[in-house]
């Protein structure tokens, strides 16, 4: 396995709220991987740094060696560019451990319209709905 295509989406219900992350891993070999998942009552920021940190732990358990992600969240994707400095100390951790994770990899990351993310976006929305049952 060696290239693979994720799109990635955090929400809450609320800000902060109730909170999910959808993942979607296109890979060449093998039907899509889909990752829905609760996180608990967060901020819309910090699910969406969750959703990418899940995304680059799926790749790394993949032995992937290139990982592209789409993101329809600019602050996450300026932020990891560094195009944007980190300066929340809420998001500095899960940023620093996305960074770190990501130089295992050649790594890219773009910015996406919301309507280009569907399928990550349901998957988050449906993990925040399901509050945690």
């Amino acid at each position: 396995m060696s290239v693979l295509v994720a799109y990635v989406d955090g929400g809450s219900l609320g800000n902060p709220g109730p909170s999910g992350i959808g993942v979607v891993i296109d890979r060449p070999e093998g039907a899509p991987i889909r990752i829905s998942k609760w996180i608990g009552h967060q901020d819309n920021n910090v699910a969406e740094y969750i959703a990418l940190l899940e995304a680059l732990q799926c790749a790394l358990n993949l032995q992937a060696k290139v990982l592209h992600v789409y993101s329809d969240s600019e602050v996450v994707v300026r932020q990891m560019r560094g195009e944007y400095a980190c300066r929340s100390p809420r998001l500095y951790s899960l940023h620093w451990i996305c960074r770190k994770l990501a130089r295992s990899l050649s790594f890219s990351i773009n910015h996406v319209p919301r309507a280009s993310n569907a399928e990550a976006n349901r998957l988050a929305n449906a993990a925040a709905r399901q509050q945690g049952s």
